[in-house]
């Protein structure tokens, strides 16, 4: 279970067909079974350059998964529970959770948050890097942490029992969004900022308190956030939460198809198997590591979904 990818920008814009494999991008539907990945969030993502028309565009990006959907009833499907999760993958299909990336996707319209989740969106980050009517984000201050239109949507995605995800928030929106949620949340692509300091890693403090609060942080294979393109940086960083928060609150979120270049060893989804490998050299036992590829995720999904 990987818990972020962007492959739907790809779908959305027709830049390729992702039942076809190829060497384009990091990831298709071929090379995420080649790979094992029988769960995948899609990140919906609205760019900051979007964010006026955020509501329109983030259901542009719903019709075409729509449509992807439709013509691959065989191969893949939304899911909205993990009972679905595990039905999905004991047919051999891919199962999908649809995730929001930036809660300019809403438009500034809280209702507009019921609307997504009837189409079958169950998580949800409120910024992405710029700051917006939600709050900051990890590279821009302006409201000093969550904005009371903020506050009332994460009420709501509470009541919804949708997943939240405090990647690209700053650190003051971080603690903000901890001091009025209960319960799991996720980071679903974030790293530790001790072993590579950038705004978008998480420090000590906040891997514990995620941990303390029974979520996940899923690790992010972009250079940027590992400290460099190679497969060590990633496992080196696997290590170092597991170790600050326990191997069962690191789970993967790769950012495949979010970001350009290659990974050593790790150059596309197909090569995962690269990194249970990794683990398994490095001292985690199998029930460890498949905590960390899926099982983790999986957990917090049941407790915050409540099936």
């Amino acid at each position: 279970m990987d818990l972020h990818n962007d492959l739907m920008l790809e779908v959305q814009a027709a830049k390729r067909d992702i039942t076809i494999r190829s060497s384009a991008g990091h990831a298709d539907l071929p090379r995420l079974r080649e790979g094992g990945v029988d769960g995948q969030c899609f990140a919906l993502f609205v760019h900051p350059k979007e964010a006026d028309r955020g509501f329109a565009r983030v259901t542009e990006l719903l019709d075409a998964f729509d449509r992807l959907a439709a013509a691959n009833d065989a191969v893949l499907g939304r899911v909205t529970s993990v009972a679905e999760i595990e039905r999905l993958q004991q047919a051999g299909r891919l199962a999908v959770v649809l995730a929001i990336e930036n809660g300019s996707a809403l438009g500034g319209d809280l209702y507009h948050l019921d609307a997504v989740y009837e189409r079958g969106v169950r998580m949800m980050s409120l910024t992405w890097n710029n700051s917006n009517g939600l709050a900051d984000g990890a590279m821009e201050s302006r409201h000093g942490g969550l904005t009371p239109l903020g506050r009332r949507v994460l009420n709501r995605m509470q009541d919804l029992a949708m997943v939240v995800d405090v990647s690209h928030l700053s650190e003051k929106s971080f603690w903000d969004t901890l001091a009025v949620t209960q319960g799991p949340i996720v980071a679903t692509h974030s790293n530790a900022a001790a072993l590579t300091p950038h705004p978008r890693n998480l420090n000590d403090e906040q891997l514990r308190v995620m941990a303390r609060r029974g979520g996940v942080v899923g690790v992010n294979f972009y250079p940027t956030f590992t400290g460099g393109p190679a497969l060590s940086r990633i496992l080196d960083h696997v290590a170092y939460m597991s170790k600050v928060m326990g191997p069962d609150h690191v789970a993967l979120g790769s950012d495949f198809d979010g970001f350009d270049g290659r990974v050593s060893d790790l150059e596309d989804v197909a090569r995962l198997p690269n990194l249970t490998a990794g683990l398994l050299a490095r001292g985690f036992d199998a029930r460890t590591v498949t905590q960390i590829l899926g099982g983790n995720a999986l957990r917090v999904f049941r407790e915050v979904w409540g099936r």
